[in-house]
């Protein structure tokens, strides 16, 4: 708890407490009905069968739980999370001050049905999304398709009444059927309604460009239903072309609609990867593009790199190189090699590369690597913090950022 208000700044609230742990983990305690959900183990594969018992039947709880310390260490607990933590407040969570916090165990798959319970009963109706917005201009081509429209220029809500289609791209995943090599991409719905078979527009395609969504499906664990119509707030998973990034708008209607992108967590870890095998080539570079489609890592180039240099892998943590390599091998069947850089952050120039060759040419940007981004954004890495912030103080027409988004449309 102390580390997610830590890294995000956001409060949380329990929920479901849980009731030791590993082996020795009995249920969860939800603070709401004041109710202990007790745990008993069975066939993973199945439900956990449950007992429900209220804290104020101590005796029962006591003799449930059959653990002296786990059953002092609930009452403790009950008592501590009273009186230190603020009430659950649902207007702040809305806002994203406050965030309700839940325990459970997946693996036996105790504790998931009550979270879905009590996030349907917390749910709220579907609201409106800043956009940009501007006339569809058919058949013109752009003179400059590298221009992009600023976050700071989404000043209109598109509410769920909007009378045309508009849905984000927030997830994309590849193989979820490695027999047919399939590609989705899912998609929220912000306003209209989504029918089978409609045509619409793509916030980072040429004006014009329409894709017809011939297919959408729900997904639920491996669970998927045919889908012909969605309404704002559904979720849904669309074939991807390879066409569709997380970020992307899809739309109808005669105005082009570009929701902000989402920001990308700043790495921490860095690596070449390298193909050891020549002869597996194609199914090297078909797994690294998919891998990075999905936002498993991020990409990054030498500057000068049009794309046949070697690739910079950035990551948050080691964990991520790891499932790269591991994915690669399992679902196509190649092989790979990291070679780590020594760099720990990474800061995108939003001042642009005009302002980049200023403090390189003004012998600011000794020991600091220049990279490009997937879009051919700056990136400046760095070998510590202290430098990080020395460079940010000292040459702030760099405008530095710890994220990156993608851009929102082209013109």
């Amino acid at each position: 708890m102390d580390q997610i208000e830590q890294e995000f700044g956001l409060e949380t609230y329990p929920i479901l407490w849980p009731i030791g742990d590993g082996e020795r983990f009995k249920g969860v305690l939800d603070r709401i009905e004041n109710v202990v959900h007790f745990f008993d183990r069975g066939d993973r594969k199945s439900k956990a069968e449950v007992e429900q018992v209220p804290m104020s039947d101590l005796a029962t709880l006591k003799e449930r739980i059959n653990d002296e310390e786990l059953f002092e260490k609930l009452l403790e607990d009950q008592e501590l999370l009273e009186e230190l933590i603020s009430p659950l407040d649902m207007e702040r969570v809305y806002k994203g001050e406050q965030s309700p916090l839940f325990f459970g165990s997946a693996m036996t798959n105790f504790g998931v049905q009550l979270f879905l319970d009590k996030f349907c009963d917390m749910g709220t109706k579907p609201g409106g999304r800043l956009a940009t917005r501007k006339e569809e201009a058919k058949g013109k081509k752009s003179k400059e398709n590298t221009n992009t429209s600023d976050d700071d220029d989404a000043d209109e809500l598109i509410s769920p009444d909007h009378g045309e289609f508009s849905g984000f791209v927030f997830k994309t995943q590849a193989n979820l059927d490695p027999k047919h090599r399939d590609r989705l991409a899912y998609v929220r719905i912000v306003s209209g309604s989504f029918i089978k078979g409609m045509k619409v527009g793509h916030s980072r395609s040429k004006p014009g460009k329409k894709y017809n969504l011939a297919q959408a499906q729900t997904l639920f664990g491996s669970d998927r239903e045919s889908v012909e119509v969605a309404y704002p707030g559904d979720v849904i998973g669309i074939n991807n072309p390879g066409n569709f990034a997380i970020g992307d708008t899809l739309f109808t209607g005669n105005e082009r609609i570009a929701f902000p992108g989402i920001p990308s967590f700043s790495p921490e870890k860095f690596a070449y990867i390298r193909n050891p095998n020549p002869s597996t080539y194609k199914s090297f570079q078909k797994g690294i593009d998919q891998l990075l489609a999905e936002g498993a890592v991020q990409a990054l180039r030498q500057r000068n790199d049009d794309g046949g240099g070697p690739l910079i892998l950035a990551a948050v943590g080691q964990l991520q190189f790891e499932v790269v390599q591991a994915r690669l091998k399992s679902e196509y069947n190649v092989e790979s090699d990291l070679e780590p850089i020594g760099y720990t952050l990474a800061r995108w120039a939003d001042g642009g590369w005009d302002a980049v060759d200023k403090a390189d040419a003004n012998g600011k940007l000794f020991g600091i690597m220049i990279v490009q981004d997937r879009w051919g954004r700056p990136v400046l890495l760095f070998r510590n913090d202290w430098k990080a912030a020395g460079v940010a103080e000292d040459e702030k027409y760099l405008e530095l950022k710890p994220w990156s988004k993608p851009p929102m449309m082209f013109d």
